[in-house]
Formats: C-alpha cells, sequence, structure tokens
C-alpha cells in the first residue's frame, strides 16, 4: 500500500477536565498517534474527538489504546473510535472507572500485560503499572525506543496517589521493576506535559520515595 513508511509518532494536546472523589481540576491531555501514512494506534484520545480525528486525517485505525480509565482520558474515547471505527481497549482492573464514566458498558476488548500492538512495524507492548490506578498500562515501543506512561511515570516523579483505586507503593514498584529497567535513552511520552528519558528520571527513585509522592 503506498503512504506507508516507518512509524513515527505525533503527539496531541487537548485540554478539559478531570473528576475523581468529588473534586473536578482543569486539566490538558497528551493524545499520542503512533503509525504511518496508512494506519495508526492512537493512545488516550483525550477531552476533544474533533481533534484526534483532524490529526488522524482519515488513516486506519487499528486500536485506541487506553493507559488507564480516569474521565480524563476515556470520556471522549467511545466517540472517537465510534467515529474512526476502531475498538476500545483497557486493562479490565480499571473496568469500574469506566463503569462510572459509560454505566452498564464495557470496552471493546481489555488489555493484557505483555499484549503486543504492531503497526508499520513497530511493536508496542503493554506493560501493566499498576498504581494509578489499579489497570495502569504503559506501551514500551523499542523499535522506537519509547514508552508510552499514562500518568504512571512524569518528568519528576511518579503520577498522582492520593485519590481512589491508588497506592504509593504499588506505584513505586510498577516504576521500579517495569519502568527504570528499560534502556536508559529509552524517551517517555507522558499522559500530560513534556516528555524526558528512562535515564533522567532513574536516579532521582529513592528520592521519591523519601517524599512520599
Amino acid at each position: 500500500m503506498s503512504g506507508q513508511g516507518r512509524a513515527r509518532i505525533e503527539r496531541v494536546t487537548t485540554a478539559g477536565t478531570f473528576s475523581l472523589d468529588g473534586g473536578t481540576w482543569e486539566v490538558e491531555n497528551n493524545v499520542w498517534i503512533v503509525g504511518d501514512d496508512a494506519e495508526v494506534l492512537v493512545i488516550d484520545p483525550a477531552h476533544d474527538a474533533d481533534a484526534v480525528a483532524a490529526a488522524v486525517a482519515g488513516r486506519t485505525v487499528a486500536a485506541v489504546l487506553l493507559t488507564h480509565g480516569h474521565d480524563d482520558h476515556i470520556r471522549h474515547a467511545r466517540e472517537f473510535a465510534d467515529r474512526a471505527g476502531a475498538p476500545v481497549l483497557l486493562h479490565p482492573a480499571d473496568l469500574m472507572l469506566w463503569e462510572a464514566v459509560y454505566p452498564g458498558t464495557a470496552p471493546d476488548a481489555g488489555i493484557a500485560d505483555g499484549q503486543a500492538f504492531t503497526v508499520a512495524g513497530a511493536e508496542l507492548t503493554a506493560l501493566h503499572t499498576p498504581g494509578h490506578s489499579p489497570g495502569s498500562v504503559c506501551f514500551h515501543a523499542p523499535a522506537l525506543a519509547t514508552v508510552f506512561t499514562g500518568d504512571t511515570l512524569f518528568a519528576g516523579g511518579p503520577g498522582a496517589t492520593g485519590r481512589s483505586y491508588s497506592d504509593f507503593p504499588t506505584i513505586i514498584d510498577s516504576i521500579r521493576t517495569r519502568l527504570l529497567t528499560l534502556p536508559p535513552d529509552t524517551t517517555v511520552n507522558t499522559g500530560h506535559g513534556d516528555p524526558t528519558t528512562i535515564g533522567a528520571e532513574a536516579p532521582h527513585l529513592q528520592e521519591w520515595i523519601d517524599r512520599g509522592h
């Protein structure tokens, strides 16, 4: 098929709100599009289905991959996926968060630890990294020297663990065993804010543990 090539990564930033435990906050989210001119995977199409669809620009969407079930990440995922004719996938441990947004329904499929998704010759492997939420998942793409971490790891530390279904020791264990073991030059493409690298974050693990967040 013409227009195919090496997989590339595109970032769309969208803005909206995140609500949990009775509070609502203004947030900007990163939407990640991975693929070529023919086919893509879309990670966390947040807030604005129109903006994500415009960036996809008619390409085939193989799947919508959700890093976790918080409403800022999933509230517009079904709308976008339906428009794109793509399945929505979420780790089953976050189904209670899905249910809070989409009562009486389910994602099209689950995501299992170690499951691989291939697009434009690049493989993304799901790493189950609970802590921010029970079903948080990161997607490691070795061919692109990248890991998509959702809200598990940011520039400067772990994702928040002060709200329902989250746990600080669990996120630290996930980061230590699943993420900081990746090559140091791996780019960390996050759910919010600017990218970082594994090598930039790894030396600070003990600082995060000591401060408790």
